[in-house]
């Protein structure tokens, strides 16, 4: 998946931060549920990096609760181990 192309299919910007108050909050909305609904891992995982990125990510445990989704759930929690360790967290 093209991070421009999803910030820009949900937000209508790169910068989801330069939309406007109502247009975050439809694709903020649009984005969990299209994660709720994703069944293919790798778009899955995708789009809850996104939403992490913007802070409304639920955490791995919650986001990958299925036994198959067992791998994106360590991937998920490596991910926030490593963007911790970069000074984001």
């Amino acid at each position: 998946m093209d991070l421009d192309a999803l910030l820009d299919h949900y937000f209508h910007t790169l910068d989801p931060a330069e939309a406007e108050a109502d247009v975050q909050a439809r694709g903020v909305e649009q984005l969990r549920l299209d994660f709720g609904v994703e069944q293919e891992p790798g778009r899955k995982f995708a789009l809850w990096v996104v939403m992490e990125a913007l802070g409304v990510a639920p955490v791995p445990a919650d986001a990958f609760a299925e036994p198959e989704e067992v791998d994106l759930r360590r991937a998920a929690e490596e991910w926030l181990d490593a963007t911790y360790r970069m000074g984001r967290g």
